[in-house]
């Protein structure tokens, strides 16, 4: 199994994927010891007719890890608009491409999107697709394995290629389907969320709002905000796991219990040890006494408990969505969440849901049924839109 370790082998076969339609590509890494992901492994391929078995093969492996390789022959191939980078689930490829070259490939073609907006269900993973489309099966035994670590088995390889050349069936198969039914513009709008920069800026600022927590008083909500500020911003100053610094659950109890000095820090039940002493507990004092100054006190977010909203007009929503998803075979999450829903409900109109081809298959008339203009009506196992009076 072809192993790319140096920087002309990987020029070759990306100089000669330019002549192809479409190359698929995975990412194997690592994140859990760091705040960023760790590339680890980078897989390639091309479809068979493809002019690339002097240049290394249909499929190959790139060793990103490899000492003196450069990736610059690469970024080079998906710079080109002539060939189609295909992922599947590419938001965490992305992201890695993203931060370590400030680089999308383009254009592109998510195949886990692809297959929401082909009906095939709600974020459907690849081994469903690999069953369903490429009627082969995944062999899964390497799927929880350090890709850090060399060599690579010949176990591991396998498994990594394998995400690579049951993509081309897949995408293939997806791209015809999006062609039939005319929806190639869903998608394109779709991989344009993908590939903007926002996607993957975490502001610390606001890390907050990622926060589950069941409190809406705006003066709790400001110590979070601080509290998560402070985490997000040491965490990526010193590439390590948001968990490392303190969890969730423990930031939640600061801002419940809002510490005053060490000896307070102390009492928690979750703080980890290293927490309590040293730059993360001056951190964490000066969140809370920075939460506890804030004039601009943040207000409760719209799913949270206490958002005061219309309870029967969301029910309503997601009846819509759920009658207008089946009629258009298309995975309601992909659409609307249940949060856009609740804030349709309480009269927000700037969101996704209400724009593009979301609009026409679902925001407008969701936007007639809030504003009282039509009603639901069920016959015979069918939700149907009918005029309101």
């Amino acid at each position: 199994m072809p192993t790319i370790t140096r920087t002309e082998d990987l020029a070759r076969f990306c100089e000669a994927a330019k002549s192809a339609p479409y190359v698929t590509v995975d990412t194997e890494f690592l994140r859990e010891r760091t705040y960023w992901s760790k590339l680890c492994l980078i897989q390639l391929a091309v479809p068979p007719a493809s002019t690339t078995r002097d240049a290394g093969g249909e499929a190959v492996l790139v060793d990103p890890l490899a000492e003196g390789l450069s990736l610059e022959p690469l970024y080079d191939l998906f710079r080109h608009t002539g060939t189609v980078k295909v992922f599947h689930a590419a938001r965490q490829d992305l992201e890695i491409f993203h931060h370590d070259a400030g680089i999308f490939p383009t254009p592109m073609f998510d195949t886990q999107v692809a297959a929401m907006v082909c009906g095939f269900g709600e974020q459907v993973g690849y081994e469903t697709l690999v069953r369903k489309i490429a009627k082969a099966n995944l062999d899964k035994s390497s799927r929880f394995t350090d890709w850090s670590r060399r060599p690579l088995s010949d176990a591991q390889a396998a498994y990594a290629l394998a995400d690579v050349t049951h993509l081309r069936v897949i995408y293939e198969f997806l791209s015809a389907e999006l062609r039939k039914t005319g929806r190639e513009a869903w998608l394109a709008e779709e991989m344009a969320v993908l590939t903007d920069p926002e996607t993957y800026i975490t502001r610390p600022e606001e890390a907050w709002m990622k926060v589950r927590t069941r409190t809406n008083s705006p003066r709790f909500l400001a110590i979070l905000r601080e509290l998560a500020r402070f985490r997000e911003s040491y965490a990526q100053a010193r590439d390590i796991p948001r968990s490392r610094v303190y969890k969730d659950d423990a930031m939640i109890e600061l801002a419940s219990t809002k510490p005053q000095n060490e000896g307070d820090l102390g009492k928690s039940r979750l703080l980890l040890r290293e927490a309590r002493k040293g730059d993360i507990a001056a951190g964490i004092l000066a969140a809370v006494k920075a939460g506890l100054e804030a004039r601009d006190l943040p207000q409760p977010r719209n799913d949270e408990p206490g958002k005061p909203g219309n309870a029967a007009l969301s029910d309503l929503l997601r009846v819509l969505l759920k009658a207008k998803a089946d009629a258009a075979g298309v995975a309601p999450k992909l659409i609307a969440s249940s949060a856009d829903l609740d804030a349709i409900a309480t009269g927000e109109r700037d969101l996704p849901a209400l724009q593009g081809w979301r609009a026409e298959v679902f925001g407008q008339d969701a936007l007639r049924l809030a504003d009282g203009q039509i009603a639901l009506s069920a016959k015979g196992g069918a939700v149907r839109v009918v005029p309101a009076g």
